[in-house]
């Protein structure tokens, strides 16, 4: 349960590390119907956004995340600096101690990752990670700190890290345009594992009820691997707000034993007014 306490929200996918990337097909250029490409294009986030999501397995409140946007600069270049952060709290903690950071900087202009950090605690279980991503030189420089390891990798079209992922589709795609069965499929790099392939599919809206009140969603399904975490391919569901932050409201995933469940449960700093429906 060590990679689902965290990866949950962070990786916007809940536990992408369970795909297998050969599982899935490639789609390396989005297609058009689906995502908007508009020279100065306007941001559905800004930096001071923070969420912070409570999830829970079975009756237990296992854990919560936070992610908290900035401003910053690589290189002279004006980026947004995403922190993502997670813990295990209560009776949880005492039986499964998880503490994580994960840090994502990408350009204000095309949402490209210019750097990812990883550093997790998670049970005894340890990494200390570093992405440099070099689109001009179209290669990634992965340096594991704990081990004292680089790995290089040549980049391909459209590659995001786990939080630039996050935030660049909600930039990118075209809620008009989406269709019920159809999927959004990406490249993705954040571990020594390599670039694999994900993959979302639209199943439609619905509303949700929330400690805020009812909120319109998109719902989508991140397909993971079935087996010994997941019970079925399409076990996870992830709700988006319809309104034009688009923010994570609900996921949860139907687990090999149980199940687990994060709801939104704090936010500030949104750049449009979050959209309740009222009865």
């Amino acid at each position: 349960m060590k990679k689902l306490l965290l990866l949950t929200f962070l990786s916007f996918c809940f536990c992408v590390s369970a795909q297998e990337s050969g599982d899935l097909a490639v789609n390396t250029s989005f297609k058009k119907n689906t995502f908007k490409r508009k020279e100065k294009k306007e941001s559905t986030f800004k930096a001071g956004e923070w969420l912070k999501f409570r999830m829970h397995y079975g009756a237990l409140n296992a854990s919560y995340a936070t992610l908290h946007v900035k401003n910053d600069e690589i290189d002279g270049v004006p980026v947004y600096h995403v922190v993502g952060k997670g813990k295990t709290t209560g009776w949880a903690s005492i039986f499964f101690k998880v503490d994580d950071t994960y840090e994502s900087y990408f350009s204000k202009e095309d949402g490209k990752p210019l750097r990812f950090v990883r550093k997790i605690d998670e049970g005894g279980y340890k990494k200390d990670l570093e992405i440099n991503f070099d689109h001009k030189e179209k290669k990634a420089v992965l340096n594991d700190k704990k081990n004292k390891k680089k790995t290089n990798f040549e980049l391909q079209d459209s590659i995001q890290d786990l939080i630039s992922a996050f935030y660049y589709l909600r930039n990118n795609y075209d809620a008009d345009s989406l269709e019920v069965g159809k999927s959004i499929n990406m490249k993705m790099l954040y571990d020594d594992d390599g670039i694999f392939n994900f993959k979302l599919k639209y199943m439609g809206k619905e509303v949700l009820k929330t400690k805020y009140g009812k909120v319109e969603c998109h719902k989508f399904r991140p397909l993971v691997q079935s087996g010994r975490v997941f019970k079925e391919q399409e076990s996870l569901s992830l709700w988006v707000s319809t309104d034009k932050n688009r923010i994570p409201i609900r996921i949860s995933a139907d687990l090999a034993v149980g199940a687990i469940k994060a709801d939104l449960d704090g936010y500030n700093g949104l750049k449009y007014q979050f959209k309740i429906i009222m009865d």
